[in-house]
């Protein structure tokens, strides 16, 4: 114990101490101890001394024991002692009751004097029992938990304590004269533990539980573990020791009563029975005596699935129907097996095969992974004449198979399919001669090309009807017969534009044209000799003028659009109309070509420097054919070396000169050449003509353009619509005043055409006859004529706006009653200019006359 059997210090004071058991050997303190506590049970039973109000009594703790032995051992005063205090309650009989944490009201818990005058009291050795010495505790709980006698020095707990929320005190008592409240001598520490009663159930704080076990797993199997939780003391007596047992659940698991661990008690836990077992486990303390707490909870186990059950068919035959015209891949139905078992454990695999003698695989099976339904479906085309019913055999297997449990048997069943094909009405069936047509190119037309055949293939057999898809043989090359299906040529052919026809023919029921089938056919047009030879190029070829005799010129190839099943043989000659040719020879080298040589020593390119060359081609037919190339041989001029250098593009002719056709074709192209440009020239004039009629008519050429501003819309009185009709009467306006102004002098005769505008209210009033008429003809014309333009629509102006910062430039408002600018030389402008020039030539003069 903390602070029992230290060595007394040296330096201690001599005068009256506060004694502790604290200040003896070790050994002394412990028998002063339980000899002071042996002592207060007698006392305690003797006397029935008790706490005040009839409460549990608590013994003096080895006080006296320890007063008397730090007596006897001489410890010193004037040191803090500190000594841990064990509080025991006892019964009126004189029995332990229990720890102290169970103790209610006022008790004393440390008490001075001894039992029957045996006791050794905490007090000072000043203390004569007189009353002159007081009491006192400080600390923890001092003053609230802990309440200490004055006059004795007994302690009292006030209040129940409890271990588990602290489990010890720390308090100091001193000793004081209570008539000058002085400390007789230093404070002793001392420590009081709170002994523990078991008075907490254990709790399980890590609920809810739950935990999975296999199905069908032996006894024995571990399923989880759980742990209860007791606040009381462990380390003293059996509060804290905990044991576990099952109250409801225990015919089918039990429990570790030390490690609280949950085992299976059975070995055929089946989860398609019971899936879920609630078990109640109870945790016991004071190690499952009796009297001890406990504690319960339920533990949730869940049985998890094992793959132990086969699949099953609910049914042992299926029957299905479906129509014959249903197209490959089209669902029969769906067929289920049933599978106890849950997630993975029930995922199919579904296999089909026919019956022997069924017709083979006309179905096939397929699984779908979200229902593990069985998917049977059309795998070739179905005939209800060849085969009305189709028996199949469908078996269904697990896909994971757990070899644990192989000895339950078979994971597999099977059932019979039986599917029944319907009739339906279905278009004709071609019975092709072999997909493939041939007809000579120089066929005849109407000329047999094929025959197809086509059958209903229902029980009635009606007749059927054969045309040819247009959209497959646009130009109609070839005719088929409607009843008898005979394909004959409708127009001639060439294997040279077109080797091959795809066509596509119609067979349809004769009462009812929406049942129709259709079939491609190929022809190909099987070649004849319609087409000569021809030189493979124009051939042009160049000598030297001092060329030796034999030398080669040019080899001659030519091709042949006819494709031979032989292949071709051509042959090469002179024309044999053209004069014998003294230059040149032609060497047929048997390989479909043919060789060019000179025949004579040197050439002049003055006499003739081009010579033409006509040579004869003939094929090797049936029939045989020839054609006339001409090659171009151009005499050159050459240096040493036989490089040829120049060559004159002079040609002369040695075959006969053009013929009357060509002649005549070129005659006939230079006249359509003179009447086109003729037509145009023609065209051209005429255009011409109906533009400068527009022209005089337009009078837009007669609009008079001003750079006067104008007054805007609040100008009434600026212009007078009158100055418009001078332009149509000129004959009032000469020699006339127009504005009211003065004479015009002498010498502004010369511009009696000019015209002033008039102004002010002065005027009289306008006459808008000739407006009107002139805008009523215009209208009439611009109906007759919709390709004119509106020519006389108008354009209206508005005000201007007040307050404009820029000050009017229209001199209708003006001071001066003239321009000072001269516009006489409009009149030297042209027909165009002269309204003008009469509007402010002469208007100018007017002003002038006056003011002179």
């Amino acid at each position: 114990m903390p602070g029992c059997g230290r060595a007394p210090s040296q330096s201690s004071l001599a005068s009256p101490r506060l004694r502790s058991p604290c200040d003896a050997a070790p050994l002394r303190c412990l028998w002063s101890m339980l000899r002071g506590l042996a002592r207060a049970a007698k006392h305690e039973a003797t006397a029935g001394r008790g706490a005040p109000g009839g409460g549990h009594a608590v013994a003096p703790v080895a006080a006296a024991a320890a007063t008397a032995a730090a007596s006897a051992a001489g410890a010193p005063v004037g040191r803090k002692h500190t000594c841990p205090i064990l509080l025991v309650t006892w019964d009126s009989a004189g029995q332990p009751a229990g720890p102290s944490e169970a103790r209610l009201g006022v008790e004393p818990v440390l008490r001075s004097g001894g039992v029957h005058g045996d006791r050794t009291p905490i007090h000072s050795d000043s203390d004569e029992g007189d009353g002159t010495i007081k009491y006192t505790i400080s600390g923890e709980g001092a003053g609230t938990i802990f309440l200490i006698d004055e006059l004795t020095g007994d302690i009292h707990a006030t209040e129940r304590l409890d271990r588990e929320q602290k489990t010890f005190y720390t308090l100091r008592a001193q000793a004081r004269d209570r008539a000058t409240n002085r400390l007789l001598e230093p404070e002793s520490e001392f420590i009081i533990k709170v002994q523990d009663i078991n008075d907490s159930e254990p709790r399980f704080l890590h609920g809810p539980y739950i935990g999975s076990v296999a199905e069908l797993s032996p006894t024995g199997t571990s399923v989880m573990q759980v742990m209860a939780s007791d606040a009381d003391d462990p380390t003293y007596g059996s509060s804290a020791r905990l044991v576990y047992s099952v109250l409801d659940g225990e015919q089918h698991f039990t429990v570790d009563s030390k490690t609280g661990v949950i085992r299976t008690a059975v070995p055929d836990l089946d989860r398609e029975s019971q899936e879920r077992y609630e078990v109640v486990i109870q945790a016991t303390d004071m190690a499952g005596q009796l009297g001890g707490l406990s504690g319960s909870t339920t533990v949730t186990i869940v049985v998890t699935d094992v793959n132990d059950n086969p699949p099953r068919f609910p049914q042992r035959i299926y029957r299905f129907s479906i129509q014959e015209s249903a197209p490959i891949g089209t669902a029969v139905g769906r067929v289920k097996a049933e599978d106890s078992d849950v997630g993975e454990n029930t995922d199919m695999t579904y296999h089909l095969r026919e019956e022997s003698g069924s017709g083979g695989d006309a179905f096939k099976v397929t699984t779908d992974s979200d229902t593990q339904e069985a998917i049977i479906a059309v795998q070739k085309h179905l005939d209800f004449e060849s085969q009305q019913v189709h028996t199949v055999v469908l078996e269904a297997l697990n896909k994971f198979v757990d070899p644990r449990f192989a000895d339950l048997g078979t994971f597999r069943d099977q059932a019979i399919v039986r599917v029944a094909v319907t009739d339906v009405d279905e278009p004709p069936e071609f019975r092709p001669p072999s997909g493939l047509l041939e007809v000579q190119e120089d066929a005849q037309v109407g000329s047999l090309v094929g025959v197809v055949t086509a059958r209903d293939p229902d029980a009635a057999n009606r007749p059927v009807r054969y045309a040819i898809d247009r959209d497959s043989d646009l130009e109609q090359i070839f005719d088929i017969d409607a009843d008898t299906g005979v394909i004959v040529t409708g127009k001639g052919l060439d294997r040279e534009t077109a080797g091959w026809h795809n066509i596509t023919v119609l067979a349809m029921e004769a009462d009812n044209h929406a049942q129709l089938s259709r079939a491609s056919l190929r022809i190909r047009i099987l070649d004849v000799n319609d087409n000569p030879p021809e030189l493979a190029t124009p051939y042009e070829a160049a000598v030297c003028e001092d060329a030796k005799p034999g030398q080669l010129i040019q080899t001659i190839s030519v091709v042949d659009r006819d494709e031979p099943q032989g292949g071709h043989r051509f042959y090469f000659r002179l024309v044999p109309e053209a004069p014998s040719n003294p230059h040149f020879s032609l060497l047929d080298i048997q390989d479909n070509t043919a060789a060019v040589h000179t025949q004579h020593v040197g050439f002049n390119r003055q006499e003739q420097d081009v010579f033409l060359l006509p040579i004869l081609v003939v094929d090797s037919g049936p029939p045989t054919l020839s054609s006339t190339g001409t090659l171009t041989i151009r005499i050159c001029g050459c240096d040493s070396s036989g490089t040829i250098q120049s060559c004159n593009t002079t040609a002369f002719v040695m075959a006969a000169s053009l013929s009357p056709g060509a002649l005549i074709a070129l005659l006939v192209c230079v006249l359509i050449l003179v009447v086109l440009a003729l037509l145009i020239l023609t065209l051209r004039r005429h255009h011409k003509s109906h533009l400068s009629s527009d022209v005089d008519e337009d009078m837009r050429d007669n609009v008079i353009k001003y750079n006067d501003e104008g007054g805007g819309e609040q100008d009434t009185e600026a212009y007078d619509m009158s100055a418009l009709r001078s332009l149509y009467d000129f004959g009032e306006l000469k020699g006339g005043d127009a504005g009211g102004g003065a004479a015009s002098p002498p010498q502004a005769a010369s511009s009696s055409e000019r015209h002033s505008l008039p102004r002010g209210p002065s005027s009289p009033e306008p006459d808008f006859s000739v407006f009107r008429d002139f805008i009523s003809r215009k209208v009439a014309l611009a109906d007759a004529d919709l390709s004119v333009p509106p020519y006389d629509a108008f354009q209206t102006y508005a005000f201007e706006g007040a307050g404009s910062p820029a000050a009017s430039l229209s001199s209708l408002h003006s001071g001066s009653t003239g321009s000072e600018q001269d516009f006489a030389f409009l009149r030297a402008w042209g027909p165009r200019f002269r309204p003008l020039a009469a509007l402010y030539a002469g208007h100018r003069g007017d002003d002038e006359a006056p003011a002179s």
